[in-house]
């Protein structure tokens, strides 16, 4: 079982968020640093089957809709392995 460890504390800029996604999920250097790239590389680059999500709730409101967006790209994960007898994926939120 393969758990990534996402640590959002004190990020103030979507890039610095981006980093952090790309260095805990070992994306390449040439990660595009949005949502769309997190989509892509998440389903054809994670072989993990837990993320561990820290610090979110540090995150200045500005960047809630982002948030959301990510949990959704997640969310769509979970529903397409389950469905698809895939490996189990999960993500769980730490305060």
């Amino acid at each position: 079982m393969k758990i990534i460890e996402l640590d959002l504390t004190g990020c103030k800029y979507l890039e610095e968020i981006h980093e952090r996604i790309r260095v805990a999920f070992d994306f390449p250097e040439w990660y595009g640093k949005n949502w769309d790239a997190f989509w892509d590389l998440l389903w054809s680059e994670c072989d993990a089957s837990k993320v561990i999500i820290k610090g979110e709730h540090s995150l200045p409101s500005e960047f809630s809709e982002s948030v959301s967006t990510m949990h959704k790209i997640l969310d769509e994960k979970i529903l397409f392995n389950k469905s698809h007898k895939f490996n189990i994926f999960s993500y769980e939120i730490l305060n």
